[in-house]
């Protein structure tokens, strides 16, 4: 069984501020890095702890937040901005079984959600797919399920633990703090993260060898609607020719394939 990972770094225990912590100018983001690596070092443990033979972790966070040199010896790490060519990137997503998601956050909007943003927490208000607000969880699991990719395992928030459950049924979350606002939460102890992240991911890889989950599809056409906070960002998202303009904030494209549209 092969394992894709993909990290954010707002979900992590302890990390619950976006200036000081998430931005990568942030006084104490270093400490948040070794905060995140640690935590996917202790699923990577879970994951070997059942037999796992091989695991890419994808550094998912916008600046990058993986601490190299602390990275688990059995992992490899997708990294680098700009990202790479997607088909280069689709090429290597295609060799794995599952994928998982380990310091993940809710949605933009979602009141308790600490740290909630969809893409980005300094530009978009939301992400709409045919209507339906989405996250950065759906957009993972959607694009990855379009190669036959379950999403088997998520650690993060409450908030974003339940959006997963309600997103994919069966899935094995590890709720690893509790948000009381956008900035702040009460956080499980370090030690007390790490260990319930191993044993639920073990639980999930376990779970998904016993009665596998199906990945998340959805049959097209697409519509996404993408508003932004301010008119000028929507302004320079508004020049592809396809883009139509919906209000002085908000664009909307469409697509008949999800990989297309989903992360644009």
């Amino acid at each position: 069984m092969k394992v894709l990972m993909c990290t954010d770094q707002e979900g992590v225990a302890g990390v619950v501020s976006f200036e000081p912590q998430s931005y990568p100018d942030g006084r104490f983001n270093n400490e948040a890095r070794h905060l995140l690596t640690a935590e996917v070092n202790a699923a990577i443990e879970g994951m070997i702890d059942e037999g796992v033979d091989e695991v890419l972790v994808v550094d998912g966070h916008g600046p990058g937040a993986i601490w190299f040199e602390d990275l688990h010896p059995k992992a490899k790490l997708m990294h680098g901005r700009p990202c790479g060519h997607r088909a280069a990137r689709d090429e290597v997503f295609r060799e794995y079984d599952a994928t998982i998601m380990v310091g993940q956050h809710a949605m933009a909007g979602v009141r308790t959600g600490n740290q909630n943003h969809t893409q980005s927490s300094r530009a978009i208000d939301y992400i709409k797919l045919n209507g339906e607000p989405i996250g950065e969880i759906a957009q993972w699991a959607l694009y990855q399920g379009a190669f036959g990719l379950p999403l088997i395992f998520l650690s993060g928030d409450e908030a974003a633990c339940r959006e997963a459950e309600a997103l994919v049924p069966g899935i094995v979350t590890a709720a690893v703090k509790r948000g009381i606002g956008r900035n702040a939460a009460v956080s499980l102890s370090a030690t007390a993260a790490r260990a319930l992240i191993r044993e639920r991911m073990a639980e999930a890889v376990r779970r998904h060898r016993e009665s596998p989950l199906a990945p998340v599809v959805r049959q097209g056409p697409f519509v996404i609607e993408k508003r932004f906070f301010h008119t000028d960002v929507a302004d320079g998202a508004a020049g592809a020719p396809d883009i139509e303009r919906v209000d002085s904030q908000t664009i909307r494209f469409r697509g008949e394939k999800i990989q297309d549209v989903i992360f644009r």
